[in-house]
């Protein structure tokens, strides 16, 4: 009887509480997700990963198995640590943070996880923000001045291991978080914190391998790597003696890194120099009489050049052993290398100022330096000045024609710049080298000079008029189309123009040059090629193809020359003759063999691959960071102890009112 008697009367006080209480808000939350959604926030952001090469690590994050979770403080506020803590960063103090976390140990040991603060008005005021090396990927140089700057205010931060979950904010998310870390600052008494909690686990972490063999071996990990994409203009045909035609190769690049892996545009370097040479195809593709030229065009755009110039090498080194990605051509008839680098910065009170920056002196850099300079006097009216490089500078600065050298010391070469001997590029590598970095005129004065200065090179012609030049035009419109589509989230690869010729995954666009997945092939299952390699391919291919039946594939392209395009955006692609192929891109280091990887040893044949680090990003399972109301673990216990007290005396209470109930029932 006595249970039966304290079951009712908890009933009685649990219903009486519920309905004081939970009267007014039992219409908000109609089910668990409700009630979630009401405690959790889920922040916009992009994360710092962990990376991996031979000797170690670097990048970003959690130090264990568990999330993170800790309370959220500015760092102008952050001078003495007591507990672990959510670190608000400025751009402003960016480096100044880490520097702290690097000078002092006592502070690093309480620096839960990083949140950066992102802001129009900040990246405004900011000279500078680069955490790339001051002379980036050095080892790679064909020459021995490495100490040489060409990103001054480089500090190499990118570079390091840091055993903490670190995220870039959105817009949106910035205002919230330092209104959360506001709160904490202002009720520091109170048994309540805003904290954030950070799910940034990496496979290599659970597993204990901390370089790129191990994890490779134990299959936590992935190889930096993508697609390459090649295309000729007009196409190659191998049975015609045209097929043994001198090679002028027009390269560019289509990736960029950032300390944030998914906020990687890259806007200046190197994207301006991959829509000049997009801008500049296009306008060679409406020449007449291009099958009459004395040299074959050859546009190539290597993906994994931030990483170890893996796009480069790679290429070369199938060029070496003549697989199928690169059927059709040669490397004993490469004449001459034109690289489009950095472009976007070039304007200056309205003059267009581009620097070539060459290989040694012979007669083909001279040939190309002169073709600059007639194609620069077609365009007079446009203001473009090309200059020649500073000759006190080390060598050509950091770009895909290094490959080249290192593999022949002898091979012709300019790369097109918009700086002479330190990078203009105030945010070289950065997440702050966006759409707002670079001017459009700038890209179309690129892409005219670039357009001219090929034609010129193929046709093998020692004079040139004027008029003929004159009918090479650029389409301005496409600059700006393809500005919207690589660099911006609106309408970014949802635009038009991608839209026409694939199916795009996301929408925002982002130039990391990700993970090869499978097994490399120069015809891989489209799924495992990212979105913007396969616009490149489909944009190529249909630019350099010659006119045909077009049939609808992928079924009827009879034709071992024909290929299928646009067949993603309705299922029904169109037949074209074209010579456009991918090629893998990943580290000459590797070999893919029985469905995994494994590191090669070092060969003295590969210069390059005896300094490769070859690089890896770690698997996970799920990243995420969210926001929410903490109570005290303090509170939490001194609630427990309150409540087993209320219980407690109940009971007690119950006991004596029974009691005395019983005693008064006797007593009638």
């Amino acid at each position: 009887m006595d249970s039966k008697f304290f079951y009712i009367l908890l009933c009685f006080l649990v219903r009486v509480h519920t309905s004081l209480s939970a009267t007014k808000d039992v219409n908000l939350l109609e089910s668990v997700p409700d009630l979630q959604k009401s405690m959790y926030m889920v922040v916009g952001g992009f994360p710092c990963v962990r990376l991996l090469n031979l000797s170690g690590e670097i990048g970003c994050s959690n130090p264990g198995r568990e999330k993170v979770v800790a309370p959220i403080v500015r760092f102008e506020n952050a001078d003495k640590l007591a507990q672990l803590s959510t670190i608000l960063v400025s751009l402003h103090d960016f480096d100044s943070f880490f520097l702290k976390v690097s000078n002092d140990l006592n502070f690093a040991r309480y620096v839960g996880g990083v949140l950066l603060e992102s802001g129009t008005e900040i990246q405004n005021e900011l000279k500078g923000f680069s955490l790339d090396e001051k002379f980036p990927q050095a080892k790679f140089s064909p020459y021995q001045n490495i100490n040489y700057q060409w990103n001054p205010i480089g500090s190499g931060m990118m570079w390091n291991n840091y055993n903490f979950p670190s995220f870039l904010l959105s817009n949106t998310s910035t205002s919230t978080l330092k209104e959360a870390a506001i709160k904490n600052e202002e009720n520091k008494k109170a048994y309540t914190a805003d904290v954030a909690e950070f799910d940034l686990v990496m496979q290599t972490t659970k597993a204990g391998t901390h370089d790129s063999e191990s994890c490779l071996k134990e299959a936590t990990c992935l190889p930096l790597g993508g697609y390459s994409v090649w295309s000729a203009i007009p196409p190659i045909n191998k049975l015609s003696s045209e097929s043994s035609k001198r090679i002028i190769l027009a390269v560019a690049s289509m990736d960029s890194a950032s300390f944030f892996r998914d906020k990687s545009l890259g806007a200046d370097s190197p994207i301006s120099g991959l829509i000049t040479l997009l801008v500049a195809v296009d306008a060679l593709s409406h020449v007449e009489g291009l099958d009459y030229l004395g040299k074959q065009l050859v546009f190539v755009i290597f993906t994994g050049e931030a990483w170890g110039y893996l796009g480069s090498r790679r290429f070369l080194h199938e060029l070496d052993h003549n697989s199928d990605a690169v059927d059709g051509l040669n490397t004993t008839l490469i004449d001459t290398v034109v690289e489009i680098g950095s472009v976007g910065k070039s304007v200056s009170q309205g003059i267009k100022s581009f620097f070539a920056h060459t290989t040694q002196a012979s007669a083909a850099t001279n040939e190309t330096l002169n073709a600059l300079r007639i194609a620069q006097g077609s365009l007079q009216s446009s203001g473009i000045k090309i200059t020649t490089a500073n000759s006190s500078n080390p060598g050509i600065p950091p770009s895909s024609l290094m490959a080249f050298l290192r593999k022949n010391s002898q091979i012709s070469g300019v790369v097109l710049e918009d700086f002479d001997s330190v990078f203009t590029n105030q945010f070289y590598h950065s997440h702050l080298d966006d759409l707002s970095n670079i001017n459009s005129s700038a890209i179309v004065a690129a892409a005219s000079l670039v357009a001219r200065t090929l034609y010129i090179l193929a046709s093998d012609k020692k004079d040139f008029s004027t008029t003929v030049l004159n009918t090479i035009n650029v389409n301005a419109s496409l600059v700006e189309e393809l500005m919207g589509c690589l660099l911006n989230c609106e309408p970014g690869l949802a635009c038009g123009l991608v839209k026409h010729y694939i199916s795009p995954t996301s929408t925002c666009p982002s130039h990391y040059v990700g993970v090869i997945l499978g097994e490399p092939s120069s015809r891989p299952y489209p799924g495992y090629v990212g979105d913007v390699p396969r616009f490149l391919w489909n944009f190529l291919a249909e630019k350099t193809s010659i006119p045909s039946a077009g049939s609808v594939c992928p079924n009827n392209c009879s034709n071992t020359n024909q290929l299928c395009i646009r067949s993603e955006t309705n299922g029904k692609g169109v037949c074209v003759v074209s010579t456009t192929r991918y090629v893998p891109a990943y580290s000459t280091r590797l070999k893919f063999e029985s469905e995994s990887w494994k590191v090669l040893a070092p060969n003295s044949s590969d210069p390059m691959g005896m300094v490769d680090p070859v690089w890896t990003e770690s698997n996970w399972d799920v990243i995420g960071l969210r926001v929410y109301t903490k109570q005290d673990a303090a509170y939490d216990n001194l609630l427990l102890l309150a409540g087993l007290s209320v219980t407690i005396l109940t009971y007690i209470a119950i006991v004596i009112i029974r009691a005395f109930i019983n005693k008064a029932l006797k007593q009638d």
